[in-house]
């Protein structure tokens, strides 16, 4: 219907056309009636047979029975309806969309037929207008029908790819939700809280965790009503932080963090989270948003500060009857003297020694902040007094020990001079205790902008790099070091990076087995670094 009814359409109008210009027309003719009725069968026929239900090719037996009806129409109607001959272009067309290779040619005989068959059928005859026209109609025409043939075959392998790309969409598509699926299923399958934000700090994604804590901690904040106010807290549980320094604020920035304490809420309904962040790169290298993950630490730090209460209590109880012991030791060795006697109590002085030294040690690994009380202070000073401490240790082992300050740059800083000399004591004695006899101890130190810097450099035994990654585990000792008759307990170097952390420093270790081990020590100068 929708090839057949424009040229019915065309023709009717035509016809209509010509009867009303020219009154005079002999329209009325039974050849032309019958080749009117002829189209308005074949009208019919496209409207009324189940063409669906006939194979491909037999829809072409309309248009070429059109040709054969136009050719009877222009030959039974009066000259002036010779106009109907161009008419042949709509079937042409017709066969030439069909797509098979033999439409073409079928085309190029039906307009043949229509210029011969209808004289001979009416019985007017051919003269020389005659001949010429059943030449050059099937040239024109066939050259309309091979146009036409290779321009819906392009149409036809554009549609071709556009139904395969939307076919691959689609499949991408539906991989894309299965994915999206997955992702949300395993979000919320994790027991962490996870948020994703855009460069503006734009919620994008959360999970169900990040939802119910989120809700939880505005229903126990008494001054928030959205989570926007909900106050987030320092390490301290009482410093609120300032927006710049919120998680959110920090991801929008593209800032990354790795398992920063925070705490939100208040009273007894305040929750520990250790917050993690990451970037999310664009593909032009450029940061386009960030995921951060939130996990619920509240248990473990409230059994974290019932272990250090129970330690630093142990460590107390222990500290006390030690000291007494040493002190009525000195009273012993004082009184007259007893060789056999003396080295006795030389021996059980000695342990005994060793003993506060652990118990001091644990003690201090108890203590939740190991920063003291910042202040003014003079790295260089504190680096000399630790270096005249160590000094006859490493005389007494046979050590050269040696500090190499930068006399050009003044190495003041904020810091708590006793926590860091203790934490300098520490990395030394670790040096001086791991060098073997006629090796050296180096201590450099410098400021760089901003920063303090102190490098301690031996040539001991050094450590393998799975021990170097645990070197700062509480209790760990090198393999090497279990059957050999150096002491210690493996508590120097986690008190020292405690002490350094807490003033926001950092601490790094570099060794070399059988050549020496470098402990690079670094603090900010300025008090709000120290202090953030």
């Amino acid at each position: 219907m929708l090839f057949q009814l424009p040229l019915s359409i065309t023709m009717l109008l035509v016809t209509i056309l010509v009867i009303l210009l020219n009154p005079e027309v002999e329209w009325s003719r039974p050849p032309f009636i019958l080749s009117m009725g002829a189209h308005l069968l074949l009208l019919a026929a496209c409207a009324i047979v189940p063409w669906e239900r006939l194979p491909g090719r037999a829809a072409l037996v309309i248009p070429v029975l059109d040709c054969l009806a136009i050719g009877f129409t222009r030959e039974a109607a009066d000259p002036y309806l010779a106009v109907l001959g161009f008419l042949l272009v709509f079937p042409v067309i017709w066969m030439s969309a069909s797509q098979h290779r033999s439409s073409v040619i079928v085309a190029v005989l039906a307009t043949v037929l229509s210029a011969v068959l209808p004289p001979i059928v009416v019985g007017t005859g051919f003269d020389s207008a005659d001949f010429v026209r059943v030449m050059l109609l099937p040239v024109s025409l066939g050259a309309i029908a091979l146009t036409t043939y290779g321009a819906f075959n392009v149409i036809s392998l554009q549609r071709h790819a556009l139904e395969q790309r939307e076919s691959e969409v689609h499949e991408l598509l539906t991989r894309s939700q299965d994915r999206e699926q997955l992702l949300g299923t395993v979000l919320d399958t994790v027991s962490v809280a996870v948020s994703a934000v855009d460069r503006h700090g734009e919620t994008t994604m959360t999970n169900h965790q990040y939802s119910s804590h989120i809700t939880r901690a505005v229903h126990q904040d008494p001054l928030a009503t959205a989570p926007s106010e909900i106050t987030v807290y320092g390490r301290d549980r009482q410093t609120p932080l300032p927006p710049e320094q919120l998680p959110r604020s920090r991801a929008a920035r593209g800032e990354p963090f790795t398992e920063e304490l925070i705490w939100i809420g208040t009273g007894t309904a305040q929750r520990a989270y250790s917050a993690t962040c990451r970037l999310i790169k664009d593909p032009d290298g450029h940061n386009s948003g960030a995921v951060m993950a939130f996990t619920d630490v509240t248990a473990l730090v409230e059994a974290l500060e019932v272990k250090d209460q129970f330690v630093a209590s142990v460590s107390h109880e222990l500290r006390t009857p030690l000291t007494s012991i040493l002190g009525y030791l000195a009273l012993a060795m004082d009184e007259e003297p007893n060789p056999d006697l003396e080295e006795y109590l030389t021996v059980i002085t000695r342990n005994a020694q060793r003993l506060l030294g652990l118990v001091d040690d644990l003690l201090a690994t108890a203590v939740k902040s190991l920063c003291g009380n910042p202040r003014a202070s003079d790295f260089a000073e504190v680096l000399t007094h630790s270096v005249q401490a160590a000094s006859p240790a490493a005389r007494v082992a046979g050590i050269t020990l040696s500090l190499e300050l930068d006399p050009g740059r003044p190495l003041t800083g904020f810091f708590d001079p006793e926590s860091i000399g203790q934490a300098v004591d520490n990395v030394i004695s670790n040096a001086i205790k791991y060098t073997p006899e006629g090796g050296s101890v180096r201590i450099r130190a410098g400021a760089d902008g901003r920063t303090l810097c102190c490098k301690v450099t031996d040539t001991g035994i050094g450590m393998s790099e799975d021990e170097v990654c645990q070197a700062f585990t509480r209790f760990f000792r090198a393999a090497n070091l279990h059957s050999s008759t150096i002491p210690g307990a493996g508590l120097g170097l986690p008190i020292t990076k405690s002490i350094i952390e807490d003033h926001h420093g950092t601490i790094n270790l570099s060794s070399i087995p059988r050549k020496g081990t470098t402990v690079t020590l670094t603090l900010p100068r300025d008090m709000a670094d120290t202090l953030h």
